[in-house]
């Protein structure tokens, strides 16, 4: 009877011992079951995030090759165009120059030292050339000046006694890139009038620049 009880013990020991052993192997299967899917689903969230921002960098950097590709190419089409403009200017130079060898040339260097003297307004005025045109202002300066002086008693009444100068030294003549043309000082130098070939054409040409870009780069 006792050895019966006995081993019915042992088989109740050994059968809830088996279904310990068998709660422990479930449990901790699922267990790493759950931290194998967690593992994976991280690893693949981590790829996922890794190849997002190899992505982003990647369209980054060819974004930036982009910009830099149309940014050289506008800074090689703004010197082509700049190239352009400054051959209109150059041409427009020779151009000037030619005028300077015409035969009209002196009335017309007369014409820029009244309208100079006209727009400087003052009393003791210097004028200055280029070394192959000092000739000819020594010719009509003092044409000029009297014409000057016409034209202010004709819009003022008031009689003007203007000292005018060419200027004597060889050092201060203008440079031949001034095309012709005359400058004027008074004060010292402190106020000058550039009437000079190169300054007019400088004026027009930046008047007329929008005009110019607009007939040679329309697409703009």
């Amino acid at each position: 009877m006792a050895t019966d009880q006995i081993r019915q013990m042992v088989n109740f020991i050994l059968q809830e011992a088996h279904e310990k052993a068998n709660e422990i192997r479930v449990k901790t299967e699922h267990d790493f079951n759950l931290e194998k899917q967690t593992l994976v689903h991280e690893q693949k969230l981590a790829i996922q995030d890794e190849f997002a921002t190899k992505e982003k960098d990647r369209e980054v950097q060819e974004r930036i090759a982009r910009s830099t590709e149309v940014g050289e190419c506008n800074v090689k089409k703004m010197r082509i165009r700049d190239d352009l403009l400054n051959s209109l200017l150059h041409d427009g130079g020779l151009k000037c120059a030619k005028v300077a060898q015409g035969q009209n040339y002196s009335q017309l260097m007369q014409k820029l030292i009244v309208q100079a003297l006209i727009k400087i307004e003052e009393m003791d005025v210097t004028v200055y050339c280029r070394e192959v045109d000092n000739h000819i202002v020594e010719g009509i300066l003092k044409a000029a000046v009297a014409e000057y002086v016409e034209i202010m008693e004709r819009e003022s009444g008031v009689v003007l006694q203007p000292k005018v100068e060419l200027n004597a030294k060889p050092e201060k003549f203008l440079p031949d890139s001034t095309y012709g043309g005359v400058m004027l000082t008074a004060i010292e130098g402190k106020i000058v009038c550039d009437n000079t070939m190169s300054a007019r054409l400088g004026l027009v040409y930046s008047e007329l620049l929008p005009s110019i870009r607009a007939i040679l780069f329309p697409e703009d």
